[in-house]
């Protein structure tokens, strides 16, 4: 064949792969929309059914989620956070590695954040400089830290063949009771009842721009879309981000390739794992402001599985993803307190959104015998 032949076959081949890339993300987000309109549908006929206004439930859930700047910074508080997560565990989930260690990640990597800001404070300038360069420091041990972490199970499972979900897992319950006893006894703040470390200086903290709400901070869900478009280019558009993805879903391609497959899975978990200390640092200093008993600090880490899944692994999509899951999370909060709906509603809801994005065959089903899917789909 000559150049030009093949040159218009390549090009052929690639328009033809961009028209299958489009459908598959068109047919991802009709999954996700379809799975979060069905999962709110059964929410009102649950609510209906035992007694509440439908009515009234859909008004609180919006008006508890973006309906005032109050329950809108709510909101972004709640998706600041499960977007960085999200994140972790997409870049793991997307190199068919499961990191389900995310949670002890991000308490490793929040409680390292607050040790290393009150350990090195007495050395800095008070003020805003100071301020800044403490909140570098503190998320750099995060990441450091975090990373180190989710090697491990990186290494078990690339040269001891240790099944990474059975030791993240189980990673995780050592992340909570080793941080637990620290926050309990050697790091307890002085004179503190309850069990938490002493709280970071006043000028160690995010600025509260746009929003007057002390849990949150723009400069936090900015750092959080810093992360999102870093990782897609990562993962998109390098050859470190497709070495990631080619061994851990074709190891064999990988080696045929000249790639390190066991390297690159203890890299994967690394970066998942930094991305959960970046989390863990913006909980503790937007959020915290010190460290508490990390059994007490919500289930983010978890969560987050639910975020990628939605997704579909993709860190894009994680940004919408964990905006309705923050939403949910912000309308239970306001449910709770000035409505008599129970809040276990609201997590059914969040449920029901996951459950049906997990059988996305339910829906290609329905849309062949509607006729809305297309042939051989």
């Amino acid at each position: 064949m000559s150049d030009d032949g093949s040159s218009r076959a390549r090009s052929t081949l690639d328009r033809a792969a961009d028209r299958v890339l489009d459908l598959t993300v068109l047919e991802r987000l009709a999954i996700a929309t379809a799975s979060t309109l069905l999962a709110l549908l059964i929410g009102l006929v649950i609510v209906a059914a035992a007694g509440y206004d439908p009515a009234e439930f859909l008004g609180a859930m919006f008006e508890g989620s973006f309906g005032d700047r109050s329950a809108t910074a709510r909101s972004l508080k709640f998706a600041t956070i499960l977007i960085l997560t999200g994140v972790a565990v997409a870049i793991a989930f997307r190199a068919g590695v499961f990191n389900i260690g995310v949670q002890g990640q991000f308490v490793v990597g929040g409680f390292t954040t607050i040790v290393t800001i009150l350990w090195l404070a007495p050395m800095f300038p008070e003020g805003p400089t100071g301020g800044v360069l403490l909140i570098g420091l503190g998320t750099l041990a995060a990441i450091v830290t975090a990373g180190a972490y989710a090697a491990l199970p990186g290494i078990l499972k690339a040269y001891a063949g240790a099944n990474e979900i059975i030791t993240t897992i189980m990673l995780n319950f050592v992340a909570t009771g080793v941080v637990g006893f620290l926050v309990e006894g050697p790091f307890r703040g002085e004179g503190n009842r309850a069990p938490n470390t002493a709280r970071l200086p006043e000028y160690v903290s995010f600025p509260r721009l746009v929003y007057d709400n002390p849990d949150f901070s723009v400069v936090g869900f900015a750092i959080a879309l810093l992360v999102v478009v870093l990782i897609a280019v990562l993962m998109v558009r390098t050859t470190v981000g497709y070495d990631m993805v080619t061994s851990g879903y074709q190891q064999s391609a990988a080696a045929y390739s000249g790639v390190d497959a066991r390297r690159t899975i203890v890299s994967t978990m690394t970066l998942s794992g930094m991305v959960a200390g970046v989390a863990g640092a913006v909980f503790a200093i937007m959020i915290q402001g010190y460290y508490s008993d990390p059994g007490g600090i919500g289930t983010y880490g978890f969560d987050a599985i639910a975020v990628s899944l939605l997704a579909a692994n993709n860190p894009l999509g994680v940004v919408p993803a964990g905006l309705l899951f923050g939403g949910l999370d912000s309308a239970g909060s306001y449910i709770g307190i000035n409505t008599d709906i129970p809040i276990q509603l609201i997590d059914g809801i969040a449920g029901l959104v996951v459950l049906f994005v997990a059988a996305p065959e339910l829906f290609r089903m329905a849309a062949k015998r509607t006729g809305l899917g297309g042939e051989g789909r």
